[in-house]
């Protein structure tokens, strides 16, 4: 008996493969199998073509539906001058009327050498004749009659051996790419640091949750909820992301882009006013104070604030606290006492009780 072509067998599916199944083998297989990467591998160049025969049956809806229709008859007798063995009313072998064959129930399979033949003519397929040769691979084509039984063991047994091979190559494969993705993960560490440190940048050196220190060149005028990609620095090669918190200042507080802070003063610079040295992020700045200035009261000094990331900075906003002192001099004492016989400033003066 003939050998069958078992194109499902040939591309490693199971006959209730779908459309994308037999894609996905096909593929596989000839990305193994193609001369290109087999140059002058007969071994390869013979497989290719049977699957690429075998796709080209497979991947089309109707040649697949008659293939698996006819092909059930393989194991029929009838062939080589046997007769009795009639085949169903065949309604489409072909466009052409001339190559239709007789009605079915004059048509017996000793019309034909072997099976093969009657599918080539079913399907419409083009049978390769190739001479074997000494120097061939120990294997007999799919679409050629085994010789002998060691042939046909011998090609089963290094197909198989060679779609082992491929399938394993191709787990591995599929496995160091899950691996990749596992090992290169990014990851997230949190850092802290004092306004200062954040306005000013600079470089910080950090201790990671695995262990490892590395140093890191921050920029300026980071704020808390800032968040920083340093790439490469996670796990294998994945990136490291910084999330900023920038601590509370005991004396500096930010208001957006402004820097907020209270400024102490004694009844006489309140009163009198004038130049007072008031403390910056940039380091002390004078400032003049009206005469008069009360407690509560704000005052502005422009771009002496926090930096905004467009070039620009806000302003510090200078609240006044006029503070009274709880102890005194003699002296002080005296002069206060000879204040509060002159003076002529009345705060009560106007009480409406």
């Amino acid at each position: 008996m003939q050998n069958f072509r078992n194109y499902y067998q040939i591309l490693g599916v199971p006959r209730d493969a779908t459309a994308d199944e037999i894609k996905k083998a096909y593929r596989r297989l000839a990305r193994q199998l193609h001369p290109d990467v087999n140059p002058g591998d007969k071994f390869a160049e013979d497989n290719f073509k049977d699957i690429n025969e075998a796709y080209d049956i497979l991947s089309d809806i109707e040649k697949r539906a008659q293939y698996d229709q006819f092909s059930k008859f393989w194991k029929q007798k009838g062939f080589q001058g046997k007769q009795g063995v009639k085949l169903p009313n065949f309604k489409t072998w072909g466009n052409n009327k001339a190559s239709r064959p007789k009605p079915a129930e004059d048509i017996d399979f000793s019309d034909y050498s072997d099976f093969n033949k009657f599918l080539d003519q079913v399907l419409g397929r083009r049978r390769e004749v190739r001479m074997a040769t000494a120097n061939d691979a120990p294997r007999v084509p799919a679409s050629e009659p085994w010789s002998t039984a060691s042939k046909k063991t011998s090609y089963v047994a290094n197909y198989r051996e060679d779609r082992r091979d491929f399938d394993d190559r191709e787990m591995r494969r599929e496995t160091r790419e899950i691996d990749d993705r596992e090992i290169r993960r990014d990851i997230e560490a949190r850092l802290t640091l004092p306004l200062e440190r954040a306005y000013s940048g600079g470089t910080e050196r950090i201790r990671l949750d695995d262990g490892r220190w590395i140093e890191v060149n921050m920029p300026a005028a980071m704020v808390s909820g800032q968040q920083i990609r340093l790439r490469n620095q996670g796990i294998g090669g994945g990136d490291l992301y910084l999330k900023i918190t920038v601590s509370p200042h005991p004396f500096f507080s930010l208001e957006m882009s402004d820097i907020c802070c209270q400024l102490l003063l004694t009844p006489c610079e309140a009163v009198l006013g004038g130049d007072v040295e008031v403390p910056t992020l940039d380091g002390p700045v004078k400032m003049k104070l009206p005469p008069g200035v009360t407690s509560g009261k704000r005052l502005r000094m422009a771009n002496k604030g926090y930096p905004t990331g467009n070039g620009d900075r806000g302003d510090q906003l200078v609240e006044i606290q006029v503070l009274i002192p709880k102890e005194i001099s003699e002296e002080e004492r005296e002069l206060y006492e000879k204040l509060r016989q002159i003076e002529t400033f009345k705060p009560r003066q106007d009480l409406s009780v």
